[in-house]
């Protein structure tokens, strides 16, 4: 969250993943003045996951920011999804508050039911 980069809501979200190895990889938001083209806590840390070539090492992601728990987006559910299907194990999702007083776990599934991926589009995981 310190590194966030949210001038226009003053809403700062920080978001961190850990890999099979027990790395961790932090993200944090980034608001443009165009809001729409604004990234989230959540898909900047997947991203740079995905540039390490890391995204099938995925194994839990966590995401803070607030007075309360906050939970991710309809956006960043449905790249959370891509990802556990990349990574063909359920990733868990830790929602927490600024302070860290407050944590829920949830699974991607729960918070995306019904979710559209690459297997509904004829795309399977690549064998290693």
């Amino acid at each position: 969250m310190a590194h966030a980069h949210a001038p226009y809501s003053g809403f700062a979200v920080g978001a961190a993943v850990r890999l099979t190895d027990g790395q961790i990889v932090t993200g944090a938001n980034f608001e443009n003045a165009s809001h729409g083209l604004s990234l989230c806590a959540e898909t900047v840390v997947l991203a740079t996951v995905n540039s390490l070539g890391r995204l099938a090492d995925v194994e839990a992601i966590a995401v803070a920011g607030g007075k309360d728990c906050i939970s991710p987006c309809g956006r960043c559910r449905q790249v959370m999804h891509e990802a556990e299907q990349i990574a063909g194990r359920p990733i868990a999702v830790y929602c927490a508050a600024a302070s860290g007083d407050a944590m829920m776990e949830h699974g991607v599934a729960t918070l995306l039911p019904h979710a559209f991926g690459p297997a509904d589009l004829g795309v399977t995981k690549k064998k290693s």
